[in-house]
């Protein structure tokens, strides 16, 4: 049995998946930024690891409504504000299978070597080729954030950028397995860490780069630097209250339960 992480979203155009998500309250999704592009129909599906479901009882597909890119998303090599926001046609009713992930508080200081997760669907297979490979269940993979000194330095090795100019910024976040990084994780999906039995999201899969090398970690967007505007977007809309403790129990009761298939 695997375990459940009710927030994963697959984010898709014409039925393909293109990019991860997360759930964060009934109506609104955060994902990466770029992986919007242009205005077309965009489809979220929720409750189910499986990329092709059999069980459409459990999965649910919703249009996105709005799209809400932060203002400041920039560049197409070191990207730079790299987060949006989906606003779905219809609020979710919560299940065993759909659960929200929390917001950090603004001021939250993860720190290095905190224990996360990376899930995702894509670029499992064939980790170091062009034609990456979606996987039909959802992956998971344990990473450690790492120090973002350091995470810049492995970047410059192979960079022409000088050490002066920074690659990866305070608004960024790194992760690492310290052996083989992933590429299970899907550009705009989550990092997620368990912090006194709460669920965070702590980053949004920012760079691919990290599949171009074993030794690359994967880089994030700092969920903590957008909190408070997420939180601004979700109120001009919708209530945005603090994610209720008493779902949270059982959602960690959810995870850490083995659940059957």
């Amino acid at each position: 049995a695997t375990r459940h992480w009710p927030w994963e979203v697959s984010l898709q155009l014409e039925n393909e998946h293109m990019c991860g998500g997360a759930l964060i309250n009934p109506s609104w999704v955060v994902t990466a930024a770029h992986c919007i592009r242009g205005t077309k129909e965009y489809w979220v599906m929720l409750g189910t690891s499986k990329l092709q479901p059999l069980n459409f009882t459990r999965a649910l597909r919703i249009p996105v409504k709005d799209i809400v890119m932060h203002p400041k998303y920039w560049g197409r090599n070191f990207i730079i504000g790299d987060v949006a926001l989906l606003r779905l046609h219809t609020p979710v009713v919560f299940n065993n299978y759909v659960q929200p992930i929390c917001l950090p508080e603004p001021n939250f200081n993860l720190k290095v070597g905190t224990q996360c997760w990376v899930t995702g669907w894509s670029q499992v297979k064939q980790r170091f080729s062009a034609d990456s490979v979606l996987t039909t269940e959802l992956q998971e993979a344990e990473v450690f954030i790492m120090d973002n000194k350091k995470c810049d330095r492995i970047y410059h090795r192979k960079s022409i950028f000088p050490r002066v100019i920074r690659l990866v910024l305070r608004n960024m976040i790194c992760a690492t397995n310290y052996e083989e990084n992933l590429c299970n994780g899907d550009s705009g999906g989550p990092l997620a860490c368990e912090v006194e039995n709460r669920w965070i999201l702590a980053g949004v899969l920012s760079w691919e780069k990290a599949c171009e090398k074993a030794q690359n970690p994967g880089v994030y967007t700092r969920v903590t630097k957008y909190t408070k505007w997420i939180q601004k977007q979700m109120s001009n809309g919708a209530l945005a209250g603090p994610c209720a403790s008493a779902w949270l129990l059982f959602l960690c009761w959810l995870l850490h339960s083995r659940v059957g298939p």
